[in-house]
């Protein structure tokens, strides 16, 4: 049974930096592709960073050159690097992965920027 597990949100000031993580359970996150993707109160849910099965990665344009996404192959885990936060930042950040046809979502980690 596939599993992702988001941790690593919380309360942080803008202009603060915090690290998300996604650890993948039942399959090889490296011979997947893995996503984050996040849902702000009131809006539809937006892609934000993929991570490929080849290690290719990208951003959406609102957070390229503030979040990263990488992945440790040896902890099975995708990171997402958040820095210099902005309030519309504020979202359920979830992580997304597909494994032969069947497509598997995290219960999400809750991020929020304010002062």
């Amino acid at each position: 049974q596939v599993r992702l597990v988001e941790s690593g949100g919380g309360l942080v000031q803008p202009g603060g930096s915090l690290t998300l993580s996604c650890a993948v359970f039942g399959t090889v996150a490296s011979t997947n592709f893995v996503g984050w993707y996040r849902q702000a109160p009131g809006k539809e849910r937006e892609w934000v960073a993929t991570v490929l099965s080849g290690g290719a990665r990208d951003v959406v344009d609102s957070v390229k050159g503030r979040f990263t996404i990488w992945r440790d192959n040896d902890k099975n885990t995708v990171f997402l690097q958040m820095n210099n936060l902005k309030p519309e930042d504020t979202a359920i950040y979830h992580c997304h992965t597909a494994v032969r046809g069947t497509k598997y979502w995290g219960a999400g980690t809750l991020v929020t920027v304010s002062s």
